[in-house]
């Protein structure tokens, strides 16, 4: 990206002008062209104003606008990568359409290794936002009016959190037609439906209109380059479905689309140890892993309770008794009727412990976040 910093706009708008140019945060990116122009959300917990880098790619022919974000929580670092190393491997001359990548949605959270912003709040707890309300709320409202409202389809880049990491995999409502054609893009990549969180990312997406996906892969506070090159095959692979790019699209084996997953929680504290890996297929009675006392040396056992595949599972840590250790996605033969379109969704990752903030984030507490609901 060799094109100088733009200044900030007051309104954004990602329709191309009479010359094809790309108009986005007071700048336009001409046909062909690649541009970092810079997000400036509003003054956050400090009273500072903070620039956020945006890359862009203008294709040189007409096309769909492609959104990707990462970092919206501090400390996943993986996305970060993806989004760079998607946007600097395009040629605009090649491209149809653009694409806008926000490497680093929270900066204050990643400046500090933290996955909250600097009053403690999830920043995915409050989109689509609010220009007059808190802090966190007023920087979801900036980043959705500025950017997302204009993109015409939306990759959201998470990993696992709390120290818990994540099989390579895309979280979508497969009740929206759109969407669904959206996930299908990513070629073998795991799907679980779920219709997302309210005040997420890409549940407000979705509710505006936009198609929108998380992709989750690996852990936080590591930069993994093998679970980053997954998901860049896969953002890759998308754009090759939407004709933005040519490219040999070689696709794996097909992958089974999880509607129904559960988390098997440690019965004890003390020592995680994992004996699965991620991707693994159990059956019920497999061991997962074992717990054990420090002090006393007791040993306990966890086991499968469902026959499935391990999409999600805690690294080997100190953990309390009820603690969410495996997530097992769980096959069924076809969509149960719950799933189908119009229907309610049951496949929640919430845990009976997630506190999430009423009337898009306004509430001051703290989110005691469990692992269902952290993406």
């Amino acid at each position: 990206m060799s094109a100088p910093d733009a200044p900030q706009g007051a309104t954004a708008s990602a329709s191309p002008d009479d010359t094809g140019g790309l108009q986005l945060l007071g700048a336009i990116v001409a046909p062909g062209e690649s541009a970092r122009l810079t997000w400036a959300p509003s003054e956050v917990f400090e009273g500072i104003s903070t620039a956020t880098p945006v890359l862009v790619v203008n294709g040189a022919r007409p096309g769909p606008v492609l959104c990707l974000t990462a970092a919206i929580h501090g400390d996943e670092l993986n996305g970060i990568e993806m989004v760079r190393r998607v946007l600097h491997a395009l040629k605009p001359e090649k491209l149809r359409g653009a694409v806008i990548g926000v490497p680093i949605v929270n900066l204050q959270g990643f400046r500090r290794g933290s996955r909250y912003l600097p009053d403690r709040r999830d920043l995915n707890r409050y989109f689509p936002g609010n220009p007059s309300g808190s802090s966190a709320a007023r920087i979801a409202y900036s980043l959705f009016e500025d950017i997302v409202r204009h993109c015409d389809m939306l990759v959201d880049l998470h990993t696992g959190s709390f120290y818990r990491t994540n099989l390579p995999q895309l979280r979508a409502d497969l009740r929206n037609r759109r969407v669904r054609e959206l996930a299908e893009g990513f070629g073998g990549m795991v799907v679980l439906h779920h219709e997302g969180a309210a005040g997420t990312l890409r549940r407000a997406a979705v509710d505006a209109g936009i198609p929108a996906v998380t992709l989750e892969a690996g852990e936080p506070l590591r930069l993994q380059p093998a679970k980053v090159s997954e998901g860049v095959r896969g953002i890759f692979a998308l754009m090759t479905a939407k004709n933005m790019i040519r490219r040999l699209r070689l696709l794996g084996q097909p992958e089974p689309v999880y509607y129904e997953s559960t988390w098997i929680r440690a019965d004890h504290g003390g020592i995680l140890s994992g004996l699965v890996r991620l991707g693994q297929l159990v059956e019920p009675g497999d061991v997962l892993g074992t717990v054990t006392d420090p002090i006393t040396n007791e040993q306990n056992l966890i086991y499968a309770t469902r026959r499935g595949r391990v999409l999600g599972m805690a690294v080997n840590q100190v953990v309390m008794p009820g603690f969410a250790a495996f997530r097992i996605g769980i096959e069924t033969d076809a969509p149960l009727a719950e799933f189908l379109p119009g229907a309610g969704s049951t496949a929640s990752e919430s845990g009976d412990d997630a506190l999430v903030p009423e009337e898009n984030g306004e509430s001051d507490a703290t989110p005691l976040s469990d692992p269902e609901e952290t993406s």
